[in-house]
């Protein structure tokens, strides 16, 4: 505990590493000398807060070493930001923000790069103290512009079934309605028609509308972050582009109501039903606040995944093939246990496949900090619980390279870095490293490999790609 300790009310972090904080802010005593105190509030702050805590890969720990205290702060693979309940008061007067160890502006660039596939995830917990607002404000604004899209998306194809009297009859006719009603009415060129007709929803395209000028009018005061929010602003743009046949108009609290009581009930639906209420209240972006008191999280994993997956599909264009993602279940293999009901994993998916005439790819991405151990210094100085975790990697990739009969197999590792570390490795090259495992007279070939965390997507495609064809050689 010899590191400096934070005594501020928001706890800051990155992912994947560990902080000290000082336990006093949350001690509600005159006397921070009392350790019994101390560690009795601390203690409490970590029960009230565990499954918060929990649901974002964080672990706290009170330690003590005979002279001071502290809780030390070890996130995981998760980023974000969330409020922590106080020991004293029981409200939310804390918070914590979870930075990415890879920074924010390569992060925007690559989710712009990455055409929106991923975008953090907003959780149901109050807001976070003003105080603990320590993130660009282009981060969240992407939930609000993808969840416009989704509701976009979904109403464009909604068929609903209308009742209409027709000159011209279509889909089934109410006869009783037509021969009680209408004939005795000398009203014979009017059928009364009930068919599915695909709805244009002007209000609900309206509110959308009124949604995205309000986004965009914030988004273009953050020009100053950088090239991601262009990208944005271009978004926000096309959506609108969408919508301009219908005027922009905020929704009245009844007609909010009457759509989220009403008959859709996609996850998309409820979604944005949610932001555009954000913005009614004035919690999102239509006044001059911003989203980032809001509890958010997004899974490094998940987005480094997704970022694997936009280099993969540029590798088919320099090599021909069609690219399979795990994300969208395109790759699950379904594992059949005699007994099914005592059986552990259900099924194996790959994160991606490539399939290129007689050759199948596998690709996994490992959001770790394993590639710099591997390519510097010897193997045998290598931690122990980092080789453990490596073989493990190459247990499972090569495992998944069981799934397929084609004639050549390639199992790939993929690993992230900064984009200093690969620049050097490429002009040394030293970026690939390739291995075969033999299996009687079948040999799977191993490509070992780093996908920086930012860049030029089509230059670090054309390098996998190079790799890729030169195990093939």
């Amino acid at each position: 505990m010899n590191a400096k300790l934070d005594s501020s009310p928001c706890i800051r972090c990155k992912d994947n590493s560990a902080v000290w904080q000082d336990p006093g802010f949350a001690v509600q005593t005159r006397d921070t000398r009392d350790r019994s105190a101390t560690a009795r509030f601390a203690s409490h702050l970590i029960e009230l807060n565990a499954r918060t805590l929990d649901a974002y890969d964080v672990q706290v720990d009170l330690q003590y070493d005979g002279r001071s205290m502290a809780l030390r702060v070890q996130a995981g693979n998760t980023i974000g930001a969330m409020p922590l309940r106080s020991p004293a008061t029981g409200r939310f007067d804390y918070g914590m923000v979870i930075e990415p160890r890879f920074q924010w502006p390569g992060l925007g660039r690559m989710l712009g790069s990455m055409g929106w596939r991923v975008v953090p995830e907003l959780v149901s917990l109050p807001q976070l103290p003003r105080s603990a607002r320590h993130i660009p404000g282009w981060v969240l604004a992407t939930v609000i512009l993808r969840r416009m899209e989704g509701l976009l998306d979904l109403i464009e194809r909604r068929f609903e079934m209308a009742d209409e009297y027709l000159t011209t009859p279509r889909g089934q006719i109410d006869w009783a309605t037509y021969v009680n009603r209408q004939l005795p009415r000398l009203a014979c060129l009017r059928v009364p028609c009930r068919f599915p007709d695909l709805q244009d929803d002007r209000d609900l395209k309206a509110a959308v509308h009124f949604v995205l000028r309000q986004q965009l009018s914030s988004i273009e005061a953050q020009r100053s972050s950088g090239a991601v929010v262009l990208r944005l602003i271009t978004y926000c743009q096309d959506l609108m582009t969408r919508v301009q046949h219908v005027s922009p108009r905020q929704p009245s609290p009844l007609m909010l109501s009457a759509w989220m009581r009403g008959k859709m009930k996609q996850p998309e639906f409820s979604a944005a039903m949610e932001a555009i209420e954000w913005v009614m209240d004035e919690r999102g972006l239509a006044g001059l606040s911003d989203l980032r008191g809001l509890p958010w999280r997004m899974s490094m994993p998940e987005f480094y995944e997704a970022w694997v997956e936009t280099i993969a599909y540029r590798v088919v264009r320099h090599t021909g093939g069609i690219v399979r993602v795990g994300r969208k279940n395109e790759t699950v293999v379904p594992i059949s246990w005699e007994r099914p009901y005592r059986g552990g994993q259900k099924s194996l998916r790959p994160d991606l496949v490539i399939e290129r005439g007689e050759e199948s790819i596998v690709i996994d991405a490992k959001f770790k900090r394993h590639w710099h151990e591997l390519t510097v210094g010897n193997w045998r100085n290598v931690e122990d619980d980092i080789r453990a975790a490596h073989r493990e990697d190459l247990l499972q990739v090569l495992a998944y390279s069981t799934l397929f009969s084609s004639l050549r197999v390639t199992a790939c590792l993929v690993y992230p870095c900064w984009l200093s570390t690969w620049e050097k490795l490429r002009q040394r090259g030293e970026l690939h490293q390739n291995a075969s495992v033999y299996a009687g007279a079948r040999a799977i070939r191993l490509l070992l490999t780093a996908v920086p965390m930012d860049g030029n997507p089509d230059l670090i495609a054309r390098e996998l790609a190079a790799g890729l064809t030169a195990m093939e050689r």
